[in-house]
């Protein structure tokens, strides 16, 4: 997911907000505007709709923190992160990459809860003061709200099921167990589709009910758990099954590259209907690579500026492009290039292009290890292992 509002780097993590994180905003600020009348009475409209926006901000926060921990320790196991996104239905970090040792995925997982809990704390000691009747009782309810609710949060969290902290926990514990990540990843993810069903199950059953309106709210978390969870059980297998390959195994070696220097016009006029490919890397005079161009990139050019565009002015720049090496396992790529928006990784040997790997690359490879029973390329494997 893509943030809408980039609010730059904490603790040198990317973080945006999409614009759905609204949705979170105007719910609690919202419930929070309709209750504090009736929790405590005797103050301006004007003093609870500030309670109610302070209220959704640091809850907003609070979601934050806990997304921002799990970064950070990430980065601590070396584990790259993309970034963090808030959105609708709370927050994701995008890690780039697995944790090597289940402790360190352990770690990872552990410390959202964590962080939600020790705001819980903080709190609950902000309200302290309010206890004997001094201070405001409306700043006691907001901050005692924001505590009940990060416990709340820490609390689901911990729900043994993907994509839920618990769940990360749940993999790795399995993992540490059974000693293979993948079918922990998989045991774990089944776990989460299992927990969403029932999600969506007990939305469905409150609103036939009558008990209101919320049962929509669990109905659309129990469809994203499901959704997510799938999607990792995929994922899951498909690492399972391409556990032993590397990047040399599946790679286009010496793919054809073309000249950033030229001009969209000139590249669809003489090379777009005989070249088969749909990527082509773009690469200085000693092999290195300057940019991606991909035919998705070059449609994109209105016509009348064809002309005076040149394909590197249309590329993919380096640092975007998912770079690896031939030794590298193909598990280990498959993370970046989920979050490349071309699709496509190249292969460098002493900063030199010497292949590009692609989806199809990919496909082929996951074909193949069906038809060798889950061990695709062992055979090609030793020439690899100096």
């Amino acid at each position: 997911m893509k943030a809408t509002l980039s609010l730059g780097r904490i603790a040198g993590v990317r973080v945006g907000l999409h614009w759905s994180v609204l949705g979170i905003v105007a719910i609690l600020a919202s419930l929070a505007l309709a209750r504090w009348p009736v929790v405590v009475p005797g103050y301006s409209w004007l003093a609870y709709a500030i309670s109610a926006v302070v209220t959704a901000v640091l809850f907003v926060g609070s979601l934050l923190a806990h997304e921002l921990a799990h970064a950070v320790v990430a980065r601590r196991e070396k584990v790259d992160v993309d970034g963090i996104t808030l959105w609708l239905l709370g927050g994701i970090a995008r890690l780039r990459g697995e944790a090597v040792t289940p402790g360190a995925a352990l770690r990872i997982a552990a410390v959202g809860p964590a962080m939600s809990l020790l705001l819980s704390a903080v709190f609950g000691l902000i309200v302290l003061p309010f206890a004997g009747g001094g201070g405001s009782p409306l700043a006691a309810v907001t901050f005692g709200y924001l505590a009940v609710i990060n416990v709340v949060l820490a609390l689901f969290n911990l729900i043994p099921a993907a994509p839920l902290d618990g769940g990360r926990i749940l993999r790795a514990a399995l993992w540490a167990w059974r000693g293979d990540r993948d079918k922990a990843a998989v045991w774990s993810a089944r776990a989460g589709r299992a927990f969403g069903f029932g999600l969506v199950l007990l939305g469905a059953v409150w609103l036939l009910t009558g008990n209101g309106a919320d049962g929509l709210w669990w109905i659309l978390i129990g469809l994203f758990i499901v959704t997510v969870a799938s999607a990792e059980e995929r994922q899951a297998e498909l690492s399972g099954s391409l556990r032993d390959v590397l990047v040399a195994d599946v790679m286009t070696r010496d793919p054809e590259t073309v000249d950033g220097d030229r001009t969209v016009a000139d590249f669809i006029r003489i090379d777009a209907l005989v070249r088969k490919h749909s990527a082509y890397p773009i690469v200085d005079d000693h092999g290195g690579v300057r940019g991606l161009v991909t035919l998705s990139r070059i449609k994109q050019v209105p016509p009348e500026r064809r002309d005076d565009t040149t394909l590197l002015d249309v590329a993919c720049p380096l640092p975007e492009i998912p770079t690896t090496w031939a030794g590298e396992p193909l598990t280990h790529l498959l993370p970046r290039m989920a979050g490349c928006e071309d699709g496509r990784a190249v292969v460098l040997d002493g900063g030199v292009l010497i292949g590009i790997v692609t989806s199809r690359d990919i496909s082929h490879a996951v074909a193949i290890s069906d038809l060798r029973g889950l061990k695709p390329f062992a055979f090609q494997q030793e020439k690899h292992t100096i």
